[in-house]
């Protein structure tokens, strides 16, 4: 809840006129309790993972030849019974474990100094905070998802995310529910170091999930705007996780694609993009028909 009763009195606490952008967030949080814009990240969490993957699902079920080029794993088709059981298990979780953790996590997000007053972080410190909080998040979830692919670790928690062998993206959170709070903890490190505005902290909720949606949608998009990120792993490299399976000793990061490079767990996943790539130019140079296609494996159907 602001300090101000009106937006005249914020003005003369700021000593200058506010933003539209600042005018806004006054008449929504001047007599709201910090508590309940903390908890709208619940709201924005269960929007996200129902709507943004849900384009990509329809096509895919209604129209697949539309994106059937784009899909990494072709062979395997999912039934509409399937999307919906995902998605009910992840609501399900999403209602025992996410939103209990959001609410008690309340004290720490104020304890650790996240702010909803005025005024408003610049584009400036947005950005750069984000930044901090993905490499953060990147590099602590790295070495859990490494520790649980070993032993207990993977038979009894991450074994359920696997499940998809091949992924789609309301399986992006499809997870048992002692790995979806595991795995939460690094998303909140790089605010508690690094704190910013509540602003700062929705879009970093929002832009995380947004981002293990499209690394989990089963399709490689040309035309993504993740592209162009320097490092960034994207649904190819992690779809080569799924693929292989609880066996799998490569591509453990999240987002990029530094940690495995340096701790040398992206071997498998190297080794195979080098054998597609001498197979597909001994076949080009054979003048194939094309009546042989790749599978997964890098052999003819």
């Amino acid at each position: 809840m602001l300090p101000y009763g009106t937006i005249s009195e914020a003005a003369a606490a700021l000593g200058r006129n506010l933003t539209a952008g600042e005018t806004l967030w006054f008449r929504y949080t001047a007599t709201v309790p910090d508590y309940h814009i903390y908890y709208i990240n619940i709201a924005f969490l269960f929007i996200i993972f129902t709507l943004i993957p849900l384009p990509v699902a329809l096509v895919e079920l209604c129209f697949p030849s539309l994106i059937s080029r784009f899909k990494l794993q072709p062979k395997i088709h999912l039934s509409p019974s399937s999307f919906l059981r995902c998605y009910l298990s992840v609501v399900r979780v999403f209602i025992l474990a996410v939103g209990p953790l959001q609410v008690l996590s309340y004290p720490s997000v104020k304890l650790v100094g996240i702010r909803t007053g005025l005024p408003l972080p610049s584009l400036w410190e947005i950005g750069s905070q984000l930044l901090v909080y993905f490499l953060i998040e990147d590099y602590g979830n790295y070495w859990i998802h490494r520790a649980l692919h070993h032993g207990w670790g993977y038979e009894k928690i991450h074994k359920v995310h696997h499940e998809y062998t091949a992924p789609i993206g309301f399986a992006a959170p499809y997870a048992h529910w002692a790995e979806v709070l595991v795995l939460g903890i690094p998303s909140f490190v790089g605010p508690a170091l690094v704190p910013g505005h509540m602003i700062t902290f929705w879009l970093w909720i929002a832009l995380r999930q947004m981002e293990a949606i499209e690394t989990h949608s089963g399709y490689d998009f040309p035309f993504a705007p993740t592209k162009l990120i320097p490092f960034y792993g994207g649904a190819e490299y992690h779809d080569y996780h799924h693929y292989v399976g609880g066996q799998s000793q490569s591509n453990f990061a999240s987002v990029f694609t530094y940690c495995d490079y340096i701790y040398g767990t992206d071997k498998g996943y190297r080794y195979q993009k080098a054998h597609l790539t001498k197979l597909r130019e001994k076949w080009r140079t054979e003048d194939q028909n094309g009546d042989s296609k790749l599978n997964q494996n890098g052999k003819h159907d």
